[in-house]
């Protein structure tokens, strides 16, 4: 074992160090391993750089791996898929399967004719409308997970951590401000978490000229790179508040259409997530637009050019990424454990507004953030609103240092619980 520590922090992260490559254990282990156990085909998909293929290589070091990144090999399956596959039969893990479509109908033969489970584990960026083509040439065979940056609990070594829940929270090493923007500000990607020697700059501009150039190319032609590259900047400027196509298009200078084009593409590659209005069950008028939010603040922090910890902390955007970070962390805690998250955000006319609602079994769990050591009972009232309903344990998600009772229902819980 080795301690990767920032050198701003106390907080340690717990790595893996193997055979000279540094691995973390990922919660989603777990999933892929059942998941591989009741279908023939397991795939997974998720951003570029998230560790798709680091994760199932761990998972299973005895299989063989071939990449379509390979143009040669890329050549093969294309042209003469059943010799691929003689070549490489399973059980196989195969990379970047989006480049090659031509080999899915011969998957699923062998499925058919093996009728084994774990034959071929796939991997494949789901901005690919492929991906779409996967899931339907192969209907009942597969298993599909999706992977997303380190989580908290990944980053500390408590990977078999269940998903977050209000009512079952137990004694965590909680983080200073300090360290919480810091791991903000650095990010979730797993370069960017094992590897110290990591330079933040190089690699946000690097990851952002490579989706541009390679990703967003193949879903949609653009003309002028920098435009693009000015629209996600305004998308992340924007990040925790309300979708607003309109107010988009005047900031960059397309038109709406193709905002609500681009912002379909950021989400579909695994870049942002929307947040949708809960309005079931309840009468006063709610608002029927989404939030945006992104995956990694990391990202958002570059594209913002927040460019320091201690900046994102004090600058205009810092409860929004405290926000941000904490609603992904949760999302991710479900995610990564193979689990659907239903979680909604309220907010009515009136301008009363809760931040997250998870939505379990008719149950509904009321949660804020706040960027605060010290929060009151005063942060709850809104949760009012739910009153008539069935309501279980709500939260503040804070930096305290332990979770205490704000109130009879309403725990504050530091962000490290998540």
């Amino acid at each position: 074992m080795i301690l990767l520590t920032d050198l701003k922090s106390d907080f340690k992260f717990v790595i893996k160090l193997e055979e000279d490559m540094v691995y973390a254990h990922r919660t989603i282990e777990n999933s892929i391993k059942k998941i591989s156990r009741t279908f023939p085909v397991v795939l997974i998909t998720g951003p570029r750089q998230v560790g798709k293929t680091t994760v199932l290589k761990e998972c299973d070091k005895s299989r063989k791996y071939v990449s379509l990144d390979d143009v040669n090999l890329r050549l093969l399956a294309k042209e003469s898929p059943e010799l691929f596959l003689d070549r490489f039969a399973p059980p196989v893990l195969i990379d970047e399967i989006q480049y090659a479509p031509e080999l899915l109908p011969y998957i699923k033969i062998i499925a058919d004719e093996r009728q084994e489970d774990g034959l071929f584990w796939l991997t494949g960026s789901q901005q690919f409308q492929l991906m779409r083509g996967v899931t339907e040439s192969l209907a009942g065979r597969i298993g599909i997970v999706e992977l997303q940056g380190f989580s908290i609990a990944e980053r500390t070594g408590n990977f078999k951590k269940a998903p977050f829940s209000t009512t079952s929270l137990k004694e965590q090493k909680s983080l200073t401000l300090t360290e919480c923007y810091d791991m903000i500000w650095r990010g979730c990607y797993p370069k960017m978490v094992t590897r110290e020697d990591m330079d933040w700059d190089t690699f946000y501009k690097s990851y952002v000229t490579t989706y541009i150039e390679r990703d967003v190319r193949d879903l949609v032609s653009i003309g002028d790179e920098m435009q693009f590259y000015k629209f996600i900047r305004a998308a992340a400027a924007r990040s925790g508040q309300m979708l607003d196509y309109t107010d988009i298009s005047k900031d960059v200078g397309v038109s709406v259409p193709t905002v609500k084009s681009w912002v379909s593409i950021l989400k579909n590659s695994g870049l942002v997530f929307f947040l949708e209005p809960y309005s079931k069950n309840i009468t006063k008028r709610t608002v029927k637009t989404p939030k945006l939010y992104f995956w990694d603040t990391g990202l958002v922090c570059y594209l913002t050019g927040w460019l320091s910890p201690e900046a994102a902390e004090a600058g205009a955007q810092n409860s929004a990424l405290f926000e941000n970070f904490a609603i992904a962390e949760i999302l991710k805690s479900y995610m990564h454990n193979g689990k659907r998250c239903s979680a909604y955000f309220y907010r009515d006319q009136q301008k009363k507004e809760i931040d997250l609602i998870i939505d379990e079994n008719g149950i509904l769990y009321p949660i804020e953030f706040k960027k605060s050591s010290s929060p009151k009972k005063d942060d709850t009232k809104n949760f009012s609103v739910l009153e008539s309903l069935n309501t279980g344990k709500g939260a503040v998600v804070c930096l305290s240092s332990t979770y205490f009772p704000l109130t009879e229902n309403v725990d504050a819980v530091p962000v490290s619980y998540i």
